[in-house]
Formats: C-alpha cells, sequence, structure tokens
C-alpha cells in the first residue's frame, strides 16, 4: 500500500527532472549557437578553447572518473594529436577536417599500445608511468633527426581555414562552430558509451576489479580499450587546438597541460560527462583571472598569480568536494526532498 502511495509522486518527480534536464539542454545548445555573434573575435577564440579543452577532459574523465585509471600525462597525446593534425595540413596537404578522424585513429593506436604496459600497473605507479609519458613526448618533438617533419623548437605555423561556400563567418567563427560539430558528437559517443555494456564493464572495473572479472568481464581488453577511446578524444582536441590557434611547437605540450587536465575533472567532477564542460571553463578562464588580480593587487603581487590560482582551487575543493557535477546533483536531491515534502 505504501509502495502504491509513493509511485506516483516518484513517477511524476523522475518526469520533472527529465523536462527540466531536455529544458537545460535546449538552452545551452541556443546559448552555444549564438555565442560566437555575441562576443567579440578573440573571446570566440577563446569558447573555442574552451570547447576544445572540454573534449580533452571528457576522454580523460572516460579513463580515469568511469575506468579508475590515473593519468598524468595525458598532455602527450593532446601533443601527438596536434602534431599529428599539423604534419597532414602542412606535408602532406590533407583538408584540416579530414585530419581530425585521422588523429584520432592514431591517437587511439598510440593509447592502445601504451595500455598494454599499463595493465601491469595501477594507481600510483600507473599516474607515474603517465607523468614519464608527459615529460618525454615535448623532448621528443626537439629531437634534431625529427625536424623536418615537426620543426624542431621552432614549431609548425598554419593558416587559419576561411569559412566554405561564402558563409558570412570570420575565420574564428567558423572554428568555433567546427569545434562545437566535434564536440556534439563526441558528447553523443561517450554519453551512449557509458550507459552501454562497455561502460557499465568500465565502471565495474573500476569499483571491483575482481568481481567483474569473475562475472566474465574481459578486463585487459577493456582498460587499454578504455585508454585508446580516451587518447583518441585527446588527440582530437590536440588536432581541433592546432586548427584553432594556427600553430604548435614543443613548448606548447609541457607538463602544465596535463596536469591542468587532472585539474579540470576534478574540479568538474569525476565520471561526469557534462562535468567537464565546468572544469574546461575553470582551465581556461580562472588562470587568466588569477593574472589579473595580480596584476590589480600592484607591484609586489605579481609574482604571485599560482599561489592565487592555489588558492582558488582549494577554497573549490573545500566547498565542492564532488566537483561542480556532484555539486549540481546535491543541489537536485535537496530540491527534490523539498518537492516531495510539499506533495
Amino acid at each position: 500500500m505504501l509502495n502504491m502511495e509513493l509511485a506516483p509522486p516518484l513517477a511524476e518527480a523522475d518526469r520533472a527532472a527529465a523536462n527540466w534536464r531536455r529544458l537545460a539542454l535546449i538552452a545551452l545548445a541556443l546559448v552555444a549557437v549564438a555565442l560566437p555573434f555575441m562576443v567579440r573575435g578573440y573571446q570566440t577564440f577563446e569558447y573555442s578553447r574552451v570547447i576544445i579543452f572540454a573534449i580533452a577532459l571528457l576522454g580523460l574523465n572516460l579513463l580515469t572518473g568511469y575506468n579508475g585509471q590515473i593519468s598524468l600525462g595525458h598532455g602527450a597525446f593532446y601533443a601527438i594529436g596536434g602534431y599529428a593534425s599539423a604534419i597532414l595540413t602542412s606535408k602532406f596537404g590533407v583538408p584540416y577536417w579530414a585530419t581530425l578522424p585521422i588523429t584520432g585513429l592514431i591517437c587511439f593506436g598510440a593509447g592502445f599500445l601504451f595500455g598494454f604496459p599499463a595493465l601491469r600497473l595501477g594507481g600510483l605507479y600507473l599516474a607515474l608511468a603517465t607523468f614519464a609519458l608527459a615529460l618525454a613526448v615535448p623532448q621528443l618533438l626537439k629531437f634534431k633527426a625529427f625536424d623536418p617533419w615537426t620543426g624542431g623548437v621552432q614549431g609548425i605555423v598554419l593558416a587559419k581555414p576561411a569559412a566554405p561556400f561564402h558563409l558570412p563567418l570570420t575565420r574564428d567563427q567558423w572554428l568555433y562552430f567546427v569545434c562545437l560539430a566535434s564536440a556534439v558528437l563526441l558528447f553523443w559517443i561517450a554519453s551512449n558509451l557509458v550507459n552501454s555494456r562497455m561502460g557499465r564493464a568500465m565502471i565495474a572495473i573500476r569499483d571491483h576489479p575482481i568481481a567483474a572479472e569473475t562475472m566474465g568481464v574481459d578486463a585487459a581488453l577493456i582498460k587499454t580499450t578504455t585508454f585508446g577511446i580516451s587518447a583518441a578524444y585527446t588527440g582530437v582536441a590536440g588536432a581541433l587546438s592546432s586548427i584553432v590557434i594556427g600553430f604548435v611547437s614543443p613548448d606548447s605540450f609541457g607538463l602544465f597541460v596535463s596536469l591542468f587536465f587532472v585539474l579540470g575533472i576534478v574540479v568538474g567532477g569525476l565520471a561526469s560527462i557534462w562535468g567537464v564542460v565546468v572544469g574546461a571553463l575553470f582551465i581556461e578562464f580562472v588562470p587568466n583571472f588569477a593574472d589579473k588580480l595580480s596584476d590589480v593587487l600592484g607591484e609586489g603581487a605579481r609574482a604571485l598569480p599560482g599561489a592565487i590560482l592555489g588558492a582558488l582551487v582549494i577554497a573549490i575543493m573545500y566547498a565542492a568536494p564532488t566537483g561542480a557535477a556532484g555539486f549540481a546533483r546535491s543541489l537536485a536531491r535537496g530540491a527534490e526532498r523539498l518537492w516531495r515534502a510539499r506533495q
């Protein structure tokens, strides 16, 4: 009798939550489409970078948030993707848009192969191995023997593509929409992936690896495939970055890139598809805010942007230890309990 009484309000609450999610997605889509027409050229470039970072963070979150593998070296795959796109475009004349799936496949292969030795590692040992990868790749890009391909320390300069079919869009606006279309496709794939049989296997390995193997999950295959998919997402983000910026160099992919990716998924929320958008906004704008704040504080504080950024991160982690996604879920549960109490 009690279940019969509770069923209608619960079903109604679920429908209301689903409707709110649809409205939020529609509002987000409208804002995303209108954004490049509402801001200036450089701001359009900044929001293109936000989308690129969101794709990279999504790839890392699939690996760390959903599969439990810690990586401190995804900046390496970001670099591989950026250089692969630049080399294909500048040396072989491949259209910029065609480099995106190619770099995804290249980085998938690199991530899948790296995933095999990573099977013997776990936790901090895997983190250290990926950390070493992040240190090694920028140095390899400076290797003299690769200069004819990579341009050495000078890097590769690319021309930003113009909008096709005489569309009335600036180069930055067109590239923003290229990034947005890529993100929509990749987010849709990731959303379906985590809700599929493989997604459930990824989560099972993260939470109960022994039980998952007992139930017949091929942990080795799932972990290496997840590493490959994660690297592919980050590689596509690197390719988009090279196209949007029009330049790649080894110094563009230093260790801090990998560390900021980890910071982004923690701020956005682990195991969250949409939380990575908040993480991307954070790593694009908050460091700049820290720099500006240090300038405002005067001459004595101009060397403190790192300290200001650190203090902001600590404050955010104290206020929302589960990230933006976890904080939003807590608010939603509180609103749902309040709604039920009023029924």
